[in-house]
């Protein structure tokens, strides 16, 4: 049963979470605060009188700054649970949300605390930019092409892993590779690193001539990174819906 929660996170994605489950509170036990929420807050969230905070029904201080020493920090994040006697943990969007070693850490506590997400090993899977396309393609789910678009695998469910051959087989290791790969999937292209993000390890290619240049790049700006090719999808436009 879960009456008490932590809120991993701040603005407007705490706000939104709070007032849905009390919302749903109110629909089925006739309470909105059958359910109690611990809210995190750093310095600059205190000083903003962020509204979140004013919702929560224990406000912990935690430490400001980046978010690795607060909303994104899995050990102080799972320590709070702990520490507060929480039933579960919502992550929300960004910061900790989509780190495995979240949901991990809190099975692993004693008792353990429901993450408010899906368990590690899928996350772990589908987190990956080139393990996630294997995984649908693998599920007959229509994907653009790339230079993997020939490789089928089935993720091990404990873990959350690829075999590494199939794997490896996804991953462009040279430049020399990278031309192959644009030539045979053809132009545009985009070069991408597979543990990139908001624009970093990522470029767009319009020319064989471009490509050895860009793939330097990619690399340079997500070191240890493996890195796919995948065809441009140009006029096209994409929705995002946060469950």
């Amino acid at each position: 049963v879960i009456k008490k929660v932590l809120i991993a996170n701040n603005g407007v994605a705490a706000v939104k979470a709070i007032r849905s489950i009390r919302r749903w509170a109110y629909d089925v036990f006739a309470d909105e605060r059958a359910i109690q929420f611990v809210v995190m807050a750093t310095p600059e969230d205190l000083r903003a009188n962020a509204e979140y905070i004013r919702m929560g029904d224990v406000i912990v201080d935690v430490p400001g700054g980046s978010n690795n020493h607060n909303y994104a920090n899995v050990t102080l994040i799972v320590e709070l649970a702990r520490l507060h006697g929480v039933n579960a943990v919502w992550a929300g969007w960004g910061h900790a949300s989509e780190n495995p070693l979240l949901p991990d850490s809190l099975a692993k506590s004693t008792p353990p605390i429901k993450f408010i997400g899906p368990a590690g090993p899928p996350m772990r899977a589908l987190g990956d930019k080139i393990g996630s396309t294997i995984i649908a393609q693998t599920a007959d789910v229509p994907c653009i092409a790339w230079n993997g678009d020939n490789i089928m695998a089935q993720y091990d469910r404990t873990t959350g892993c690829l075999p590494s051959e199939s794997y490896k087989a996804g991953s462009i290791k040279n430049a020399a590779e990278a031309c192959d790969a644009s030539q045979r999937i053809g132009f545009p292209v985009m070069i991408k690193a597979s543990e990139g993000g908001g624009g970093k390890g990522i470029r767009m290619v319009s020319d064989a001539a471009e490509v050895a240049n860009a793939y330097r790049q990619v690399c340079g700006e997500v070191p240890g990174s493996p890195v796919f090719i995948m065809k441009l999808s140009t006029n096209s436009r994409h929705l995002e819906v946060q469950l």
